[in-house]
């Protein structure tokens, strides 16, 4: 202890006083751990709730994917019977399939129904009617029956149902009939989503008959000829809910994969106030939704539940919600909390006292220092109240209050100046990363920075494509008035700032051309006093303007990790207190920096995205011209789908009524993907050979191959000509055999004839010319060389028709008779690629040839129309394919995210008749439906196309009117293209004078 000097009095040494408050920390510590103890007992109660919840969720959980996997085998087992594809006679008695339902649901009792929907609308089912009273008093159903045996048949256009009633051993006890039922198998959520790979669950719902909850599960037969299901029962489940008392004083709640509340104990059901009615399954309750999975409290009770969440056999995620009230666990523990309350309270109250008496000097000094604290927190820095204590550190403690106040005071002042300063640069920085304009951007550069400094003026420089000079963008000055570039509309007129001097050497004397290349800030107090800088012409600009230029601050632009891309100067630095002109402080200088560092990687980005987006949108007009360049026959066309298509969704935004009024693009980037995808609508022709698109005759593959057969017709006639004086040789009469090798010429001459004018494709070849082509070519001529020598080995493989992989072609010795047409093995063509692997998840619906190409000819001089084989006909569709798979394995960003569809939506049809995935009108987008018009109306117009005369104007638009009769396009973008002027608009640009006719547009509208 001491005597205090100002006071007088002994000052009481803190560390008695510290003792006295240890002795009660002792106390509140004893307190503490006896509240600790009570913590682990509650823990304990916690881990014995979990454990009785976990075990009842994973029990009823197996209950579920016990009986799941009942019926799931079931179905499985059924859908692999070949006797289920029997459609059903009248009553379905006989049918194969009814032993086999009888024992499946005798054999598991949780199973309501099985029965077969079939394809053509017949259907056959066997119903386990055991105590379903209300369900047999509906049908009428004899006393005794146990099943209910129901078909429906259809005969040429009537539909007949029988419902035949059954005893447990199978007896016939009575039937019913009626015709028309309503009815459908075929309509129905089972049959539709079933498959021959898995069985499908439908999502449980209450059966109509039994008022309980169920669900289907469905799976195809083997021959795809119907579907196979079974109703389940899910009494099964309530029955365990109901009996389970592990869980006291609660019980379990099951719930399917969406909210609907399949059993519930009734005990939960009280407590959650679920109105359960017979008809449907009620909805989870959202406070109980929202639980996590494990275990956790019910919000607002004094429940706990633990919630499990699993895949079971059908597929779906079940959920088992174990609930009680947490009473039931922490009751013994609540009783020990009380008493150990009341010990503590007891405690306290002898040592509070002891401790009120010592801590009420403290008590004292501590307001007093407390209340000083505060006024500090709140910055509040006056005088502070006469502290009068015999605690010496507390006297030492109020010392450094009044120091700490001072300081405070400067730096909160210094603070919050920066704090402003560093959210203005924030927001600055998110402005300008979000903005896309150069103009907006260079003003929000030079704008923030001036904002940031004071500054009365600045100016932002942006280094040219020649690389040789700096361009003003913006150029600003507050007390002038002046304003130049940026969203302004006045133009920059300053001349640019050259980089280097004829010798090709840096220039250093301008300071912001010495910013560039050194890439360091150059802050300079007063022009009119600086060295080593030339600012002749900010004096001549002073002069003439009648203004003082004075503080500079320039920065270079530079963003992280390129180089330097430009400067930004300011101008002018005001203090905003006095308004006089000072000096860049180095504060605001390091700011400014931070400024010029973000908005230079901004505008780098911005260049560099715009460098990204030319040389990508560069690269698909490279894939469209080599696409239009690969065949004659279509050349320009990839150029000119998309100017038909843009010029028509121009027209499209513009219109103010029917289904297209209120249609917009949005945004220039969804304009540049509507662009893209109509440049790479046809990028699959890439894979489709020249050849096949090119095909002007049935036997044309890269060559015509009517010049092979020629030749064998040459050899025929030579043989014919020999023959004759072969004749002559051995003593036939000259005319004799000179009118026999008349008559074989002319026949050789007719049936060539005949082949090389059906090789042309013009006619429907009908069935009596596709038999002369046939009888031709049982014709025989001799062949004296191998045909299986020079040629490459693929070919050589075909040439037999065996399976194995090591099959040899069998030799046959030359000479030999052939036919003069023929279809070999060599001319089949088999894929190279696993088209499934190759289109599996795209869904399209074009029938997909078993060969890649069959080159026979007979099977090609046949073709019924035209000169493409179906092989070469899937080939030619199958770039729309190809397209889509190939654009769907690019990387595309979000913005182009329906390249996709723009580009290989352009063949399909509003009816449902296009391809490649028969999609139907609420399936094709504004968008779609232009390029469909697009790709017609070009193709139907294009002049370079020799293997077509160019359709005259008139003629297309009757053509695309009778599509849109069909219901192939859409008839109000169609009426739009005729009365908007698009079609006359594209024709003047792009076709022949010649094909530019007058069109009556008003009989083709509406």
């Amino acid at each position: 202890m001491g005597k205090n000097p100002a006071t007088g009095r002994r000052d009481i040494d803190f560390r008695i006083t510290l003792l006295v408050a240890i002795f009660a920390i002792m106390v509140v510590m004893t307190a503490a751990t006896v509240t600790v103890i009570l913590g682990v007992a509650s823990g304990a109660a916690n881990e014995s709730a979990i454990n009785l919840f976990e075990a009842a969720a994973i029990s009823a959980y197996a209950t579920i994917d016990s009986f799941l996997g009942e019926a799931g085998w079931l179905v499985t087992a059924a859908s692999a019977v070949p006797t289920l594809g029997v459609s059903p006679d009248d009553a379905g008695l006989e049918h194969p399939a009814r032993a086999f339902f009888e024992r499946g649901l005798a054999s598991f009792p949780n199973l309501y129904s099985i029965y077969v929907g079939y394809a053509n609308s017949e259907f056959l089912q066997m119903i386990d009617a055991a105590g379903e009273a209300e369900l047999l008093a509906e049908r009428g159903a004899p006393t005794g029956t146990r099943f209910l045996l129901r078909t429906i048949t259809v005969d040429d256009t009537v539909r007949t149902e029988a419902w035949t009633f059954l005893d447990g051993s199978g007896n016939i006890l009575g039937s019913t009939t009626e015709e028309n039922p309503e009815y459908d198998p075929r309509g129905r959520p089972w049959y539709i989503s079933a498959n021959r790979v898995t069985t499908v669950f439908t999502d449980p719902y209450i059966f109509a008959s039994l008022q309980s909850p169920g669900l289907t599960a469905a799976r195809r037969l083997s021959d795809t000829n119907g579907v196979v299901g079974v109703d389940i029962a899910l009494d099964v489940v309530q029955e365990f809910v109901d009996q389970y008392d592990g869980i006291p004083g609660g019980g379990l709640l099951v719930v399917d994969s969406v909210g609907k509340v399949i059993a519930v104990h009734r005990d939960v059901q009280a407590f959650l106030e679920l109105d359960i009615t017979a008809t449907t399954l009620p909805e989870l309750p959202a406070e109980i939704g929202a639980l996590a999975t494990g275990f956790t409290p019910v919000p607002d009770s004094n429940w706990i539940a633990y919630r499990l969440a699993k895949q079971n056999f059908s597929g779906r995620e079940w959920h088992i919600v174990a609930l009680a009230p947490w009473a039931s666990f922490s009751g013994p523990f609540d009783r020990l909390r009380r008493r150990v309350l009341v010990m503590v309270l007891f405690l306290i109250a002898l040592v509070t006292p002891i401790v009120m008496r010592i801590s009420a000097s403290m008590t004292r000094v501590l307001t007093v220092l407390a209340t000083d604290a505060e006024r500090i927190a709140r910055l509040e820095f006056g005088e502070t109240p006469h502290l009068k204590t015999r605690i010496k550190e507390f006297n030492t403690l109020a010392t450094g209050f009044s120091f700490m106040k001072e300081t405070i005071a400067h730096r909160t002042g210094e603070l919050n100046t920066t704090m402003d300063r560093l959210q203005t640069l924030i927001e600055l920085n998110i402005a300008i990363a979000a903005e896309k304009s150069i103009d907006r951007l260079s003003e929000l550069i030079l704008s923030g920075a001036r904002q940031l400094s004071h500054a009365d003026g600045g100016s932002l420089y942006l280094i040219n494509e020649s690389r040789d000079a700096l361009d003003f963008q913006i150029v600003l000055n507050e007390t002038l008035g002046f304003a130049q570039g940026g969203t302004s509309e006045n133009a920059v007129t300053l001349p640019s700032v050259v980089l280097y001097d004829e010798q090709g050497n840096p220039n250093e004397h301008n300071v912001v051309t010495h910013t560039f290349h050194s890439g360091n800030t150059v802050n300079i107090d007063d022009a009119y006093d600086a060295t080593g800088f030339d600012f002749s012409g900010t004096r001549q600009f002073d002069r003439a303007n009648g203004y003082r230029s004075q503080s500079f601050l320039t920065v270079p632009l530079k963003p992280r990790g390129a180089g330097i891309i430009g400067a930004m100067q300011l101008i002018n630095s005001i203090d905003p207190v006095s308004g006089a002109i000072v000096p860049f402080s180095p504060e605001i200088q390091r700011f400014v920096e931070a400024l010029a560092s973000g908005a230079a990687t901004a505008l780098y980005n911005r260049d560099l995205l715009e460098v990204q987006k030319r040389l990508f949108d560069s690269l698909i007009r490279l894939v469209a011209d080599a696409i239009d360049a690969k065949s004659p026959y279509t050349g320009g066309h990839c150029n000119r789908v998309p100017e038909i298509a843009m010029l028509l969704a121009r027209e499209a935004e513009r219109c103010e009524k029917g289904s297209l009024a209120g249609f917009t693009m949005g945004s220039e980037e969804e304009w540049r993907a509507f662009r893209l995808g109509a440049w790479l609508h046809d990028a699959g022709k890439v894979t489709t050979p020249e050849y096949v698109v090119d095909k002007a005759t049935k036997l044309e593959t890269i060559y015509d191959r009517i010049h092979e057969i020629r030749t064998r017709f040459e050899v025929l006639l030579r043989d014919a000509h020999i023959e004759m004086y072969e004749q002559v040789l051995a003593g036939e009469s000259r005319s004799t055999a000179e009118e026999h090798y008349r008559q074989q010429a002319e026949e050789l001459q007719a049936d060539f004839t005949f082949v090389a004018a059906t090789n042309l494709g013009g006619e429907m070849l009908s069935e009596d010319d596709q038999a002369r082509i046939r009888s031709i070519a049982e014709r025989r001529w001799l062949r004296h060389f191998d045909d299986r020598i020079g040629v490459s080995w693929a070919e050589l493989e075909r040439y037999t028709e065996s399976s194995g992989s090591s099959a040899e072609v069998v030799s046959i010795d030359a000479p030999v008779e052939e036919q003069l047409l023929a279809d070999k093995p060599q001319h089949r063509i088999p894929r190279s690629i696993d088209v499934d692997k190759t289109y599996g998840k795209f869904d399209f619906k074009l029938t997909i040839p078993e060969l890649l190409y069959n080159r026979g000819e007979i099977y090609n001089l046949t073709i019924g129309r035209g000169t493409l084989t179906a092989e070469e006909r899937f080939k030619i569709n199958e770039h729309v394919m190809q397209t889509i798979a190939m654009l769907d394995n690019l990387p595309l960003p979000s913005e182009l995210g329906r390249v996709v569809e723009y580009a290989g939506t352009h063949h399909e049809a509003l009816n449902g008749s296009g391809y490649p995935r028969c999609l139907t009108e609420g399936d094709l987008s504004i968008p779609a439906r232009i390029m469909a018009i697009a790709d017609i109306f070009e193709a139907l117009t294009a002049s370079d196309r020799p293997y077509k005369k160019p359709k005259p104007l008139s003629v297309v638009i009757d053509i695309l009117y009778r599509f849109k009769t069909d219901g192939h396009i859409d008839g109000e973008i169609f009426d739009l293209f005729l009365t908007s002027g698009v079609y006359r608009r594209y024709a003047e640009q792009y076709l022949k004078p010649y094909q530019i006719d007058e069109v009556d547009i008003e009989k083709y509208l509406g």
